[in-house]
C-alpha cells in the first residue's frame, strides 16, 4: 500500500510541477504510535525544485503543492512536511 501510495503522490506531483529535482521520503515509521498515524495516513517529507515556485511566496508554494494532492490528505496522507524551491535558489 505505501509503494502505491507513494507512486500515486510522485506521479501528481510530477504532473503538477515537472520538477527538475523531487524527494519524496515516507516517514511513518517515525511517527508510529502517534495518533495521526492510527488513522492510517503516511507521514512524508518533500524536497521538490520546479521553476513553477519562481516568484511565489513560501505559503503560495505550500499551497501549490497541497492543491496537487489535496483529495489525499487526511486520508492517505497524516502529513507532509515541504521543501519548495525555485531553481534559482539552489
Amino acid at each position: 500500500m505505501n509503494d502505491a501510495r507513494i507512486a500515486q503522490i510522485r506521479a501528481r506531483l510530477q504532473a503538477a510541477f515537472s520538477p527538475l529535482e523531487m524527494v519524496l521520503d515516507d516517514e511513518s515509521a517515525l511517527h508510529a504510535g502517534h495518533a495521526g498515524a492510527a488513522s492510517g495516513g503516511g507521514h512524508y517529507r518533500l524536497k521538490i525544485v520546479s521553476a513553477q515556485f519562481e516568484g511565489h511566496k513560501l505559503v503560495t508554494r505550500h499551497r501549490l503543492v497541497y492543491d496537487s494532492v489535496h483529495d489525499m490528505m487526511h486520508k492517505e496522507i497524516h502529513a507532509l512536511a515541504i521543501t519548495a524551491l525555485a531553481p534559482s535558489e539552489v
